[in-house]
């Protein structure tokens, strides 16, 4: 399974020195040099080790073309999509595997927007990829690449000025935060002291892109932020993937909180302190969002998974925060993309101006039991499986817009092809957590009944 190459609307990603190598990435760099034309293309990793080596490779592949590479080094993902449009650049790339582990990376391609690029684009790209015609310049065409100095200034400033920063500096918060050696350990301690005025504790803040914890920002994987935040006396505990554009919670108990509350937090705290408005969030997403939306009179509507999937649909409705359940929060007033920074901002503001503890904030929020599993398979496998699905609960309302989603009425279940991972993802949600590992069982059992396997 590892030697899978994932490429699709999350961009182009695998175990390096297997399916993703140098030539890959420079392949693909020529490939979307060609598709953007000439011009100025933003270049920014994450603390990977082979983040250089990558980097390199991408730098070569845009010269090759007639592009103009600006390189920004190590940058949190969504620092990058905002300096993209912020400098009216033709593109980006994002090199990161976001939060696979560390054996993998991946180039994620982003328009003048400072977008992701969407399927449609996204195939275009592929297109030009495969036929390998790309019009390589002269010599004297190659234009130098350039190193760009504090680039993530920009989306910091933005953040800063959405939400009260005087009321948060007023408030005196202690926070901890879980950086996963990523680029947190680089910007994380300081935009929460100098922007915010907290006292930051922080963990795995060394950028060195080696993992001390799995760094998917899962419940089970923050041990070390929840004892971290109950022996420090913190009000809040924080923690990231490698990339920084997910987000996860731990209240001053040291409990995890969930990523889907992690995202109905961020929802009550933009709807209750920056204005009521239309929010969007995926299939997968829980019904604590909807709960929130509600709440304040303001409508939910659903998208496939994928943070383009949800950019796009809150753009074209108008919707003033969201996200996907795996506590990827997006704030289009700062920027139309998954943002820890923006995540941390609008909750610790909502801690200041309430002056209340987040436990306290999490306990109004109506909270179901979302369970997550997944089922390493073939790509070949996947739409048998789909369609065995299917046929077995042909008698309940279904929603065929990413996989398949099934609604049992107080739950639901949702099975659907990884766009990150080799793997079938079952997400399901009910009352109770034995309702949720109950549907959880049931409907993996069903969908390994549909793997033939090959021979």
């Amino acid at each position: 399974m590892k030697e899978v190459l994932k490429v699709g609307v999350s961009g182009v990603r695998g175990v390096v020195g297997a399916s993703f190598t140098p030539q890959l990435a420079a392949s693909f760099a020529k490939a979307f040099g060609t598709y953007l034309g000439e011009g100025v293309v933003i270049v920014g990793r994450d603390t990977r080790p082979t983040g250089p080596m990558i980097e390199h490779a991408v730098v070569a592949g845009l010269q090759s073309v007639g592009c103009k590479p600006v390189m920004v080094g190590v940058v949190p993902t969504p620092s990058l999509l905002y300096l993209v449009r912020q400098e009216g650049a033709r593109g980006g790339i994002m090199i990161t595997a976001s939060h696979n582990s560390v054996e993998w990376n991946a180039l994620k391609f982003v328009d003048r927007r400072g977008m992701f690029l969407g399927p449609i684009h996204a195939e275009e790209l592929f297109d030009i990829y495969h036929q390998q015609d790309f019009p390589f310049v002269a010599e004297s065409d190659i234009r130098s690449a350039v190193v760009r100095e504090e680039a993530v200034a920009p989306h910091f400033d933005k953040v800063t000025s959405y939400v009260d920063a005087a009321a948060i500096r007023g408030a005196g918060l202690r926070v901890a935060v879980d950086c996963c050696n990523g680029v947190g350990a680089l910007y994380s301690r300081r935009f929460l002291e100098e922007r915010l005025g907290c006292k930051v504790d922080a963990l795995f803040d060394e950028p060195t892109g080696r993992f001390e914890r799995d760094p998917e920002p899962l419940p089970e994987n923050l041990a070390a932020l929840s004892e971290a935040t109950t022996r420090l006396g913190c009000a809040i505990g924080f923690a990231q993937d490698p990339d920084g554009d997910r987000l996860a919670v731990v209240d001053e108990t040291g409990r995890p909180v969930g990523e889907e509350i992690t995202v109905a937090l961020a929802v009550r705290a933009v709807l209750a302190h920056h204005g009521k408005g239309p929010v969007a969030a995926n299939l997968s997403s829980g019904q604590s969002v909807e709960a929130v939306a509600r709440s304040f009179g303001c409508e939910v509507t659903r998208t496939q998974t994928g943070e383009i999937y949800v950019s796009e649909t809150m753009l074209k409705i108008g919707a003033v925060v969201g996200g996907e359940h795996t506590g990827g929060i997006i704030i289009p007033a700062i920027h139309p993309c998954r943002d820890s920074f923006g995540g941390m901002a609008v909750i610790l503001e909502m801690m200041a101006l309430t002056g209340r503890t987040i436990s306290d904030l999490c306990a109004e929020i109506p909270r179901y039991c979302l369970m997550k599993d997944k089922l390493s398979i073939g790509a070949q496998h996947a739409p048998g499986i789909l369609r065995r699905l299917r046929r077995e609960y042909e008698g309940h309302p279904m929603n065929f817009l990413d996989g398949l989603f099934i609604d049992f009425g107080d739950r639901w279940v949702h099975v659907r092809r990884s766009n990150t991972e080799p793997v079938l993802r079952i997400i399901a949600e009910a009352p109770t957590e034995e309702g949720s590992a109950a549907l959880i069982t049931e409907v993996r059992a069903k969908a390994e009944e549909g793997i033939v396997l090959p021979g």
